[in-house]
């Protein structure tokens, strides 16, 4: 018999289903009454759900009610005159994110493995790329029928996925395999591969681009022993490098002195002062489609470095200070320059500085941190983004910066996307 894991309810379900679009088919068993607080249960999330009910399922649960909870009309005939005039059942097929047929009957599953398309449920089966989950429901002995077990192997063979079903007293009176699944699992189940499959494509949307990166602080030279540095810990940048490699962009990263290991699949140069970091940068920059401006350099440099270590002699010393090369600045001018995104690490006003900032220095995107929020300073391994482009905003909350560097670098190559 074909079995499904139980989803561990233990673990953090940090994934909503907020803006996901998904279409659920109702069967006609005495299980469908479930389905009204499924809908409930996808809605909390923040799911869009449309209802697909079979001219049966009809007899078990009226359209209305599943109008009410969804927000919107039910599809029921595949031949209605005013859905099929603009081909409603491709439309609701390419709308879904996820198709979800629960319950799924047995009679259901025959039609949908046949490849039939005489109802609305299974021909919007057939005319969907989207993933398709079903969730069994029927009685022990028809689930047990060797017939129904060929049609969910056939079913599970292709690519679709069975949820359940669960074991237990059933209407009839018998017990055994043959319950449909709490609404509550069926949500778990719908997190757990709309998550799967997000981290999949996003694995994928960088592949081809080339990424250039600077990370960490820069160190400007007094004399051979002394510097002026900043406290920058290099972990954001390093945790974009990680993340690019990982979406399949080709990562270089530019790496001020930091005690991080190169992340796998990166190229790593190390440099030490900003000058150094700009040659390095330049060097390649025609080559890049990404450049993001992730180090902290140093604004100004000594205007002259001591040859020798400066001895202790009077109570007080001054040092001329020079302005350093803006390296995300010339970057964003140069002739072909690739998408350019800079940071901004800010103790107050953050929003007024990062758009000045943006402007400023013609970039596409900046990502603007207020580092005076403890857990998001320097060294910390926590950060909150607030992201700015040319007629856009977009707040990444606190997180690993592994984690955030994932959802900058999605945004990222959305806006690539688009241009």
């Amino acid at each position: 018999m074909v079995w499904l894991a139980p989803v561990n309810f233990s673990r953090d379900l940090s994934v909503s289903l907020n803006n996901r679009k998904i279409l659920l088919g109702i069967g006609g068993g005495i299980a469908a009454y479930k389905s009204a607080d499924l809908v409930r249960r996808l809605k909390e999330r923040g799911a869009d759900v449309r209802v697909v009910m079979s001219q049966s399922a009809r007899e078990f649960i009226t359209p209305l009610t599943l109008q009410a909870l969804s927000g919107h009309p039910v599809a029921m005939d595949l031949l209605d005159p005013a859905a099929e005039a603009a081909m409603g059942h491709i439309e609701l097929a390419r709308w879904a994110d996820l198709v979800i047929v629960a319950p799924a009957t047995a009679n259901l599953i025959a039609r949908i493995a046949a490849g039939m398309a005489d109802e609305l449920i299974t021909t919007t089966c057939l005319a969907t790329s989207s993933p398709i989950a079903l969730c069994p429901a029927m009685n022990q002995q028809m689930y047990a029928n060797q017939a129904t077990q060929d049609n969910l192997a056939t079913l599970s063979r292709r690519g679709i996925k069975l949820w359940g079903p669960g074991s237990g007293s059933q209407a009839c009176g018998e017990v055994g395999p043959g319950r449909m699944l709490e609404p509550l699992e069926i949500c778990a189940f719908a997190e757990r591969l709309l998550e799967e499959a997000a981290t999949e494509l996003c694995k994928q949307s960088l592949k081809g681009q080339k990424l250039m990166l600077t990370a960490g602080p820069t160190r400007e030279a007094i004399d051979p022993v002394r510097y002026i540095s900043n406290h920058s810990s290099g972990k954001m940048g390093f945790a974009l490098a990680e993340a690019a490699a990982a979406m399949g962009a080709e990562v270089t990263l530019v790496s001020g002195p930091v005690r991080l290991a190169t992340p796998t699949g990166v190229t790593r140069i190390d440099v030490d002062s900003a000058q150094q970091m700009l040659d390095a940068v330049m060097a390649q920059i025609d080559e890049q489609d990404i450049f993001i401006g992730c180090a902290a350099v140093a604004d100004y440099r000594v205007a002259d470095v001591a040859t020798g270590k400066i001895k202790k002699s009077n109570e007080t010393m001054q040092l001329a200070l020079v302005r350093n090369p803006d390296i995300l600045a010339t970057v964003a001018s140069h002739q072909t320059r690739p998408f350019t995104v800079g940071f901004a690490a800010e103790t107050h006003d953050v929003e007024t500085y990062a758009r000045d900032k943006l402007k400023r220095k013609n970039l596409d995107m900046i990502a603007a941190n207020d580092v005076s929020v403890p857990g998001q300073g320097f060294n910390s391994d926590t950060n909150a983004l607030q992201v700015f482009w040319p007629n856009g905003h977009q707040e990444l909350p606190a997180t690993d910066k592994l984690s955030l560097a994932y959802q900058l670098l999605s945004l990222i190559a959305t806006k690539i996307a688009k241009k």
